[in-house]
């Protein structure tokens, strides 16, 4: 016979366990979209310990949407390897260009990342940093209910070696640091200077171009990136995502 208080302290003793296991880490991520899954998936299996933090109650970002809601995304040659492989089939449209379904795309590259050893807490924002000797040393976080509620509590804090901000378009991350410091984030202004228009081959050109170190110790990946640098956007071609977490994860596993 099945008892309700058992299946309440089987949740709740378990995700306290994992969480208290993960306060202390090499890596933390803010964004579960392609490039921050594909970056935990690559330290991860890597041998990091690297958890991810995803506002939403989903993660996958834009990429369930596809196009205008046409649940398929593009992938040029240079990022169908990381869709071989993790599992995620795809289809040549025409010569280097790769159609893939969003929905398979999205669950089998988050099970790919939680299998490899990522720890995922979605309904969780990041809302600062912990700043140490002048490089920033992990997150403090919050319930996202919190914040749609307006409630005043307080967040805890999770210490990392790294930290990374994969919140696509909002740069959420590098936004806190602006505010902050002003004028020390590493670009041409010192501050972020905002995504350009569309314009799918110069975006994913630069997005893997602009994946990198923005401040000491927060790293950008993704359209994060494209937003701090003024970079464009690409619309619904995901492989400059992918390829930027799998070299974030190289540059800070070196």
């Amino acid at each position: 016979m099945l008892d309700e208080i058992v299946i309440s302290k089987a949740i709740v003793e378990s995700f306290l366990n994992e969480f208290c296991d993960s306060l202390e880490v090499d890596v933390a991520i803010a964004g579960g979209g392609p490039a921050g899954l594909t970056c935990g998936y690559y330290l991860a299996k890597a041998g990091r310990r690297v958890i991810l933090f995803e506002r939403k109650l989903s993660v996958g970002g834009g990429m369930w949407g596809g196009g205008m809601m046409f649940n398929k995304i593009v992938v040029q040659q240079e990022g169908r390897g990381i869709l071989d492989e993790v599992g995620i089939s795809s289809n040549e449209y025409e010569k280097g260009y790769f159609v893939a379904d969003a929905v398979e795309a999205v669950s089998t590259l988050c099970s790919a990342a939680v299998k490899a050893g990522l720890k995922i807490f979605n309904s969780m924002s990041v809302e600062d940093i912990i700043l140490k000797s002048e490089k920033v040393e992990g997150f403090v976080v919050n319930w996202s209910a919190v914040d749609v509620a307006n409630l005043h509590v307080d967040p805890l804090a999770v210490r990392a070696g790294a930290v990374v901000d994969a919140t696509g378009h909002p740069c959420e991350v590098a936004r806190i640091i602006e505010r902050k410091f002003e004028g020390k984030l590493n670009t041409s202004t010192g501050k972020i200077v905002g995504e350009g228009p569309m314009s799918a081959d110069a975006g994913e050109r630069t997005i893997v171009k602009n994946t990198g170190e923005v401040f000491p110790g927060v790293y950008v990946a993704g359209m994060a990136s494209n937003a701090v640098y003024g970079s464009p956007r690409m619309g619904p071609i995901f492989g400059g995502m992918l390829l930027s977490g799998k070299k974030l994860a190289e540059l800070i596993r070196t």
